[in-house]
């Protein structure tokens, strides 16, 4: 009968030995499991969205130049033509830094009819030249830097004027024509645009 109880106690034992030991060894797993997991997450990287300004359903960033990011914006196709008409596309990818009073398609559909078919002629790059350099500053214009009242000299040579108004700015031509401004602080790697609703035309 002890015999018996003996080895009774004895199993007993030896198999409360194994489950401790097998319940170990599965939270050792499950700990160390954890831990790769979370070593894991601290390795991958971490991909943060470029910040910037959203035109033409497009996200205007300062990492890319004046030119690739007019290209995004689906209310500036008519600009991006005409710039490539021109041939400035590479003007306005250099170091600058620019100001660029960037009309919208609706503002250049606002001229009298034919006129934009004609100024993408290629016999009419000298007047589209003129007219699109007449929406260039040389500089990096912030908002911040602008005044009532400023004047701007134009690459094309000739200058606009800075009004504000009304908690709005505004932007005069050398033809008594005026366009208000509807985005500002657009930042590229090489300058500021600014949005702009109707074209801006010199004397010349």
């Amino acid at each position: 009968m002890q015999k018996k109880m003996f080895r009774l106690l004895a199993v007993t034992a030896f198999s409360s030995v194994i489950f401790l030991a097998c319940n170990s060894d599965s939270k050792t797993e499950k700990e160390t499991t954890v831990e790769d997991s979370s070593a894991m997450d601290k390795m991958e990287p971490t991909m943060e969205k470029e910040t910037g300004v959203m035109v033409g359903g497009a996200n205007m960033v300062a990492s890319k130049d004046i030119v690739d990011n007019a290209a995004g914006s689906a209310d500036h196709t008519t600009l991006v033509a005409a710039v490539k008409a021109a041939g400035l596309v590479e003007t306005l990818k250099g170091a600058g830094p620019f100001t660029v009073f960037a009309p919208t398609n609706e503002a250049f559909n606002k001229l009298p009819a034919g006129t934009v078919d004609n100024l993408l002629k290629p016999e009419m790059k000298a007047d589209l030249t003129k007219i699109l350099t007449y929406h260039v500053v040389a500089g990096g214009y912030k908002s911040g830097d602008l005044k009532d009242g400023q004047k701007l000299k134009t690459v094309q040579g000739e200058e606009l004027m800075i009004h504000y108004k009304d908690n709005k700015w505004m932007v005069h031509d050398a033809k008594g024509g005026m366009a208000n401004i509807t985005i500002a602080d657009v930042f590229s790697s090489n300058g500021v645009t600014y949005v702009i609703d109707a074209v801006l035309m010199p004397k010349k």
